[in-house]
């Protein structure tokens, strides 16, 4: 077996392993931060390792999320992972593998050795990653008559029924959620946002406009996360102009880079407008467990 449960002793190793490839490990940085090794919270996980740490690290979270971080497994050791997994969650008999998160190559290829890829998803999308450092944000487009006066604020500061709203129709039109969970969802978030003070609202005019946040946070890096402009107000540089005066006020703060993984071209381009350039690029799978409709002949589709 070449992987096998994660000790105190590794994590020396573990965490050289993430920091080496901080880009696509905040989650997994973030989540053994706030949780270690034996967590019982939703997003703490059950660790595993392949050799030393140093050589691979993959971790499933206690809502059934697996995070990857392995560049040189095979396919068999994918296999033999999945493995892992399954009886982890026949153990604690919680609710199915909810989705897989990591870099693109890896979850690629860790989808195709577990025939994962054939599974039903609500979401399957490779986002481009992009990177800054603070140093070298770039402020220039934001001198725009449009955004002339513009502030940004606490979500403190704003309507909550309206940033729950927004982050809803979030929910529906990046993550795929359904109507029926994404006011409930969206509700839990905001308030995980307050609490933590990890998002900002942009105003201008006395316009609520634009939202924008960290939904990872190490000293010194940020991972952005949560953009989002209503479609009313889009076309306008809102949402850059949010991103880049958080950026600002992170900078001032200590933070020394940011990175990111855009969910379309038309981000991309606004990202690299500020001083984003691009990286390695991140998967987002979310399985669909949703009983699947009869094929023809009667025969169960699987």
């Amino acid at each position: 077996m070449s992987w096998r449960p994660a000790q105190d002793g590794d994590l020396a190793a573990v965490h050289d392993l993430l920091r080496r490839n901080v880009a696509s490990s905040m989650f997994l940085l973030i989540n053994l931060r706030d949780h270690g090794l034996h967590g019982a919270e939703a997003k703490a996980m059950r660790l595993w390792v392949r050799g030393s740490g140093n050589g691979g690290v993959a971790g499933l979270t206690n809502d059934g999320t697996l995070l990857l971080q392995s560049a040189e497994a095979s396919a068999t050791d994918w296999h033999e992972l999945q493995q892992l997994v399954e009886q982890r969650l026949a153990e604690t008999s919680s609710h199915p593998q909810v989705g897989v998160l990591g870099e693109t190559t890896q979850a690629r290829r860790y989808l195709a050795a577990t025939g994962l890829d054939q599974h039903p998803k609500r979401l399957d999308r490779d986002e481009p990653g992009l990177a800054l450092s603070l140093t070298d944000l770039d402020l220039r487009s934001l001198d725009r008559p449009q955004l002339k006066g513009a502030t940004l604020h606490p979500l403190s500061a704003a309507p909550r029924p309206m940033l729950v709203q927004w982050r809803a129709a979030y929910h529906q039109e990046i993550l795929g959620t359904s109507a029926a969970e994404a006011v409930a969802v969206a509700s839990q978030d905001i308030d995980s946002y307050l609490l933590r003070d990890s998002h900002r609202v942009l105003n201008i005019a006395d316009r609520w406009v634009a939202m924008t946040g960290f939904n990872a946070q190490l000293p010194e890096v940020v991972q952005i996360g949560g953009v989002y402009t209503p479609p009313e107000q889009r076309g306008h540089g809102y949402a850059r102009c949010a991103l880049a005066l958080h950026l600002k006020e992170a900078h001032a703060a200590g933070v020394e880079q940011s990175v990111l993984f855009a969910a379309g071209e038309a981000a991309v381009r606004a990202y690299r407008a500020i001083g984003f350039q691009p990286i390695g690029g991140y998967s987002l799978i979310l399985f669909d467990h949703a009983p699947q409709p009869a094929m023809a002949g009667g025969a169960s589709a699987s």
